[in-house]
């Protein structure tokens, strides 16, 4: 039950929280850092989630903008992973002030945090890292591991499913959830996709993006790559998910318009994300 909250754009610089759960222990908060496309919103960032369970904290992508809205957050040494969806600049390339402030700042007493790559992935961040500093400036600030999609990954009390779904690279939703049974899934950036579909079935809340315009009519290639925003609410109501959160969106759209074009396929409660906008399951 949604217990705070309306379903209406919300402002950048004001943090909404949402409880969806009845009398139960909260067992699992996602944050959002940062929500833009390939270029950021004005005093925004691109794709970063926060993820939290009681025993864990974990950063889902890392795009342009993300550390230092993370630091608003947190203290970004209390972070115990890095999942990464797939290698586009718009979320990756805030890895690279990240591992600066790890190698140069304050230690972690924890030691090195976890990084879990797409296949592939350790080597674009060694051809980036490459070209204005050591190859190996990610792998020295944290302990990377590239994922097998299959095998999912677990950090803590925290599983995370993936599934493959249609981009212009290689790039993998992933289904959150811990041992009570709080289940969030991110689409990562996809076109039309049955395997997200399937991730997301009986999800609390599934966050899937809308980058393109209501009312688009895309080319096949564009379409293959990324979605409408009925096209996002289609995926919701076919999922029978609780809660649809459009994201990926540009602040240069018409978002309330994209809230209601979703809105029109998915009767569910309906929102777009908003930089500090949280939820807990």
């Amino acid at each position: 039950m949604l217990r705070r909250g309306s379903s209406g754009v919300k402002s950048p610089s004001r943090l909404t929280q949402h409880d969806i759960h009845t009398d139960e222990t909260i067992t699992l908060r996602i944050t959002v850092i940062g929500r833009s496309p390939a270029w950021q919103d004005a005093n925004g960032a691109c794709s970063g989630y926060l993820v939290e369970s009681d025993e864990i904290k974990i950063l889902v992508d890392c795009g342009n903008g993300v550390f230092g809205k993370l630091r608003a957050q947190l203290d970004h040494r209390e972070l115990d992973a890095v999942v990464i969806s797939h290698p586009h600049g718009d979320h990756i390339l805030d890895l690279f002030p990240f591992a600066y402030a790890l190698i140069y700042g304050p230690l972690r007493t924890a030691g090195k945090p976890m990084l879990y790559l797409p296949p592939g992935g350790r080597e674009v961040l060694r051809t980036i890292a490459g070209s204005f500093d050591k190859d190996t400036l990610i792998e020295d600030a944290f302990e990377t591991v590239e994922y097998v999609p299959s095998d999912g990954v677990t950090v803590g009390d925290i599983a995370i499913e993936m599934a493959e779904v249609p981009h212009f690279t290689p790039a993998y939703a992933m289904a959150i959830s811990t041992s009570a049974h709080a289940k969030f899934v991110y689409g990562a950036d996809c076109g039309i996709s049955e395997a997200l579909v399937d991730l997301a079935r009986g999800a609390d809340v599934l966050m899937v993006e809308a980058t393109l315009p209501a009312g688009q009519t895309a080319d096949p290639q564009a379409e293959s790559g990324h979605l409408t925003p009925a096209q996002a609410g289609q995926i919701a109501l076919d999922a029978g998910v609780g809660r649809l959160v459009l994201t990926h969106a540009s602040d240069v759209l018409d978002l309330e318009g994209s809230r209601q074009a979703a809105a029109a396929v998915f009767a569910g409660p309906v929102e777009m994300s908003a930089q500090g906008s949280s939820w807990n399951l």
